[in-house]
């Protein structure tokens, strides 16, 4: 029996193999669900759910649903408990990988290619970046800085200012340079310049 824990570092390299450059994020908040995998590619996001031998379908439903509106493509990874029904339980659209036990190692077969899912919100993707990533795409593309104003709005504002073309890539670009050892500090010199801007408005107000 494959479980989660067996299936992780394995995967990461047939992805690598298969895909070329990709980035591989893990566990991150989508709506309700948790993507499992978050695969950076230079023009999309796709989206990695694992559905091991030890799990069910009682969630896969509403994990769909969220998978679908945040990412570009889905892939399903399932052990051979589930390699047969799993195609009843995802859309078409969805790829299918699944993976068997084999001389001390893991087989991953490509069962079925992963197409474009056409139901992503681009605002929802930009959800997944943090403020300071943000920042950066606002002035790549000459924006207004908002900086008093919430995630929500600059979400808002990117969508509306920046086409989609142009988008996709610089998102895939803030994921692949994304340094965790640096993000705390930048995003915690973020909040206090957000402090110091909305104390400065608040002041003006009261003159």
């Amino acid at each position: 029996m494959l479980y989660d824990k067996d299936l992780r570092e394995p995967l990461f390299d047939y992805l690598e193999g298969y895909f070329g450059k990709v980035r591989i994020l893990e566990e991150k908040q989508i709506g309700k669900s948790r993507a499992d995998i978050v695969m950076v590619m230079e023009k999309a996001l796709v989206g990695i759910e694992i559905k091991s031998d030890a799990d069910t379908y009682a969630r896969l439903a509403g994990q769909v649903k969220d998978y679908d509106l945040f990412f570009d493509y889905n892939i399903v990874v399932t052990g051979t408990t589930h390699g047969i029904h799993i195609k009843e339980h995802v859309p078409e659209w969805w790829g299918i990988i699944t993976a068997e036990e084999a001389d001390n190692s893991i087989d991953f077969y490509m069962y079925r290619k992963m197409q474009a899912n056409k139901g992503v919100s681009l605002k929802k993707q930009l959800s997944l970046l943090w403020r300071p990533e943000l920042a950066h795409i606002q002035n790549l593309n000459g924006m207004a800085k908002y900086k008093e104003k919430s995630k929500k709005f600059v979400i808002e504002k990117i969508g509306e200012k920046i086409p989609a073309e142009i988008l996709k890539p610089q998102m895939s670009e803030e994921l692949f340079e994304r340094d965790y050892n640096l993000i705390a500090e930048q995003i915690r010199e973020f909040r206090v310049q957000e402090s110091r801007n909305a104390l400065r408005i608040r002041k003006k107000s009261s003159w």
